[in-house]
């Protein structure tokens, strides 16, 4: 199943993930009215079924509701990886201090899934995968049973989260997994 990136949020909102504002814009106008609506910095990203869309300029900070229409503007109608923009999510820009990188796939190998965490990663999580797979904690919670408590907790300090966040880091990813 694809989802875009405003689409995963919604749901991971509904699962009671903290998640920056964010409003869904097809031209320019309604770019800049999303961010009036915010009343801060933005970020303007397009909405595409493709990894890459910073590294390919489909996401831009816009500090103003005129920048912001600007950003959606150049984004709207670009090509990224063959597919065209034809929606930009405008959301709440975060005052980033550092990235964890937190994900839940199917492993083949074991046939169950495999929940991953690293301090080391964000956007560039599969050149970490490649160069340092040990940056990388993972966990196989029980289908049936999820993710424990204890699991969540293990997993947080087997990826080196800072003790100031691993509640919450260990709340997420249960959240994530339910």
């Amino acid at each position: 199943m694809k989802v875009h990136e405003y689409q995963a949020k919604q749901i991971l909102a509904r699962a009671g993930i903290p998640i920056p504002d964010g409003r869904l814009a097809t031209s320019p106008e309604e770019a800049e009215a999303a961010a009036k609506a915010i009343a801060a910095p933005v970020a303007v990203k397009a909405q595409v079924h493709a990894g890459g869309r910073g590294k390919a300029g489909g996401i831009k900070v816009a500090k103003s509701p005129e920048e912001a229409k600007s950003a959606a503007a150049a984004i709207l109608g670009m090509d990224i990886k063959g597919l065209r923009v034809e929606k930009v999510y405008v959301e709440r820009a975060a005052d980033v201090a550092s990235e964890l990188y937190l994900g839940i796939t199917l492993d083949r190998d074991r046939r169950r899934p495999v929940v991953m965490l690293s301090t080391v990663g964000g956007m560039d999580i599969e050149e970490v995968a490649a160069s340092r797979p040990d940056a990388i904690a993972r966990g196989w919670p029980s289908p049936l049973l999820g993710l424990l408590p204890f699991e969540a907790r293990a997993l947080v300090f087997a990826a080196g989260v800072a003790p100031a966040q691993r509640d919450a880091v260990a709340d997420i990813a249960r959240r994530l997994y339910r």
